[in-house]
Order: C-alpha cells, then structure tokens, then sequence
C-alpha cells in the first residue's frame, strides 16, 4: 500500500468541442502507485503530458464512445506503437462493449485490420464490472445516456473515493455508485435527454451524501460560476468546477 492520496487531474472539460485552453472530457485518476487516463476526449492526450507521459498510464478507462470522450484514443494507438516508448504492451483499456471494433475501423487504411489489440487489452465494461489497477480499485455501472454508457467509481486501500458519472440522466444507478463518496465528479452539460443539468448534478450529489461536488462537462449555454451556483442551491457541501488543469484530492 502506498501513502499517494487519491487525485483526480482534469485535462479537459469541454463539450460538444475543444476549445481554445480546454479539451473535451478526460481526466487523470492517481492513487496507489497508479496512473489510469479517465475518457480521451479530443485534445485530451496533448494535455495528459503536461503531467504523465503516455508510457506511464497503467490503464485507461472510457465512460462511451462519443467522440468528446474517446477520439484520443485514434492518436494514443499511433503513439504507443509507434512513438519509441518503453512500456509493456498492451495497455489495459477498460471501455464500452465494441470499442475493439470501432477503434479499429477507424485505423484501418488497407486491406488489413489494424491490430489494436497490439497496443490495447480490451476488456468491456458491464454493470457491475470491477477491476484493479495498482492499489486502486475500479467500480462500474450503467447509467443512462440512449447508448452504453458507464459512470466509474474509485477506491483506494485507505478508502478514499472519486466517481465520475460520464455522461448521464439523473438514474439510481449513479447515485448508488456515488454512495459517501469523498469526491463526486459530475456532468452537468444541461436539462436534455441524457444528461444532467447542474442543478440535477447538485441533487444527485446530495443524494448520494457525497462529500464534495465538480461539476464538469459544462453546456456552452452555461458559464462555470453560474454552474456551480446552480448546483450549490440544491447541494449542501463544497462545489468547484472542473476547470483545464485543475486537480482535486478525496
């Protein structure tokens, strides 16, 4: 067991697109001696190297396979085949049923398949589904997006826990995973089919006792103070929003 708190680094936080100084979705999750990417946005693996390079992730979770939370993935194959990195490969890549195939349609240029499976371990995400990577501790469910999609909790040996909801609607399956959870990061991309708005994000916080609330994935129609302010009127703890670059401890 290590004595590494349990952090949680945004590397982006953007929706539906990039954005000058802000990628979309993805995180850095560390703890236990471990390194696990969080959602490879687009912009997301420029801005993973300003604090571990790639050949230092032990694994990489994917919540859905928008391209706001996957499309990094594309240039992250290049990179660990082909970049001259010392690591073991694969890389454990923990995502939705069909991420092999997908990804591999995308990088196949000619008559053969590219071989993903030569720079990641696909292992497909269920409800229930856990794994450990390091000291850490990997929890999943499904939640509610209208297509496989995975909110993900993770525990440390002391304890300490983060969840991250992906992208979701409101559903009891998050706010069972976020149950007392230290740390509660949730989107808040606004009131329509499939995902919270921040004001949703604060009640499902509140539901599930966390401890502290991010919003993220905020909605170009929402500016982050308003965000935290929505979500503060119906949450009683701390809310922070998920600024590029910002790190937040559980």
């Amino acid at each position: 067991m290590t004595d590494d708190p349990l952090r949680i680094t945004v590397l982006g936080s953007a929706t539906p697109f990039p954005r000058p100084g802000n990628a979309c979705s993805g995180y850095l999750v560390e703890g236990g001696g471990a390194r696990v990417w969080v959602d490879a946005g687009s912009g997301t693996l420029g801005e993973l190297q300003r604090h571990a390079g790639l050949g230092e992730i032990d694994a990489i979770w994917i919540s859905h396979l928008h391209a706001d939370h996957s499309a990094d993935l594309l240039t992250a194959y290049y990179g660990l085949l082909y970049a001259g990195l010392e690591l073991a490969l694969p890389v454990p890549l923990f995502g939705p049923p069909g991420t092999a195939g997908r990804l591999a349609d995308f990088l196949t240029n000619g008559p053969e398949r590219s071989p993903v499976e030569r720079a990641f371990a696909f292992e497909e995400l269920a409800d229930g589904h856990a794994a450990t990577v390091g000291g850490l501790t990997l929890r999943t469910r499904a939640v509610e997006h209208g297509m496989p999609a995975y909110a993900l909790r993770v525990e440390d040996a002391r304890g300490r826990s983060l969840v991250y909801s992906g992208d979701c609607a409101p559903c009891p399956a998050l706010v069972e995973l976020g149950r007392d959870c230290d740390l509660f990061v949730c989107e808040a991309d606004g009131e329509t089919p499939g995902h919270h708005s921040a004001a949703q994000a604060g009640r499902s916080a509140a539901l599930a006792a966390a401890g502290r609330l991010v919003v993220t994935h905020v909605g170009p129609g929402t500016e982050p103070a308003e965000a935290v302010a929505l979500a503060a009127a119906e949450f009683p703890g701390e809310v922070r929003h998920a600024d590029p670059g910002a790190c937040f401890t559980a």
